[in-house]
């Protein structure tokens, strides 16, 4: 079965940002044709986690769930609130637990919400960039949303939806399916976890 990862990072709940991640699964999903199953990770639920990972260096408990589903996906959509010209905090944290090569290669769709247009030159500017170093595939197609995109009926954003998920769904067609780790098959030696390493 095709597995779809979706991050959302929004704060609030419910938030423009877990909207929009949503649409782009639909899409995604009816692109692909078939019933893929769709994680869907909220990070402001895994907040306090994300910052223990990062000071433990490694994920635990509902949160390693978490990790896992994203890294084992087929394909991944990644969408987060615009601050102050980039990503959330909450983004970057849990992108800073993963590993690098555990996206390499994997099909990612990049969505990100904002008060005004301006703020969707985050995703090339800052966005990008990060997957790129985690040498993720990102779709050529990005979807921001601003706020007037939700309340008129003149919006290109159903457009764009549609098309960004029709292009992560050939992405996933494309390649082969994702192995799913075994994360007990290699465990890391109890001196390296003690020294940090």
């Amino acid at each position: 079965m095709t597995t779809l990862a979706v991050v959302s990072a929004g704060l609030g709940r419910p938030s423009s940002t877990r909207l929009l991640a949503d649409r782009l699964a639909e899409a995604a999903a009816q692109a692909l044709g078939t019933d893929p199953e769709i994680e869907t990770v909220e990070l402001r639920d895994h907040a306090h986690a994300m910052v223990d990972a990062t000071l433990t260096g490694f994920p635990s408990g509902d949160f390693r769930a978490a990790v896992q589903a994203v890294t084992g996906a087929d394909g991944l959509i990644a969408v987060t609130p615009v601050f102050n010209t980039s990503y959330s905090g909450l983004f970057k944290t849990f992108f800073d637990v993963i590993e690098r090569g555990d996206l390499e290669g994997r099909p990612v769709l990049l969505g990100a919400t904002g008060g005004t247009a301006r703020h969707s030159l985050a995703i090339d500017f800052a966005m990008r960039p990060l997957f790129a170093y985690l040498r993720a595939n990102a779709m050529p197609t990005a979807v921001f949303a601003a706020s007037e995109d939700w309340g008129s009926a003149d919006t290109a954003l159903p457009d764009r939806i549609a098309r960004a998920g029709a292009e992560l769904a050939a992405a996933i067609d494309g390649r082969p399916a994702a192995e799913k780790a075994d994360p007990y098959e290699e465990p890391v030696p109890f001196e390296d976890l003690l020294a940090g390493r």
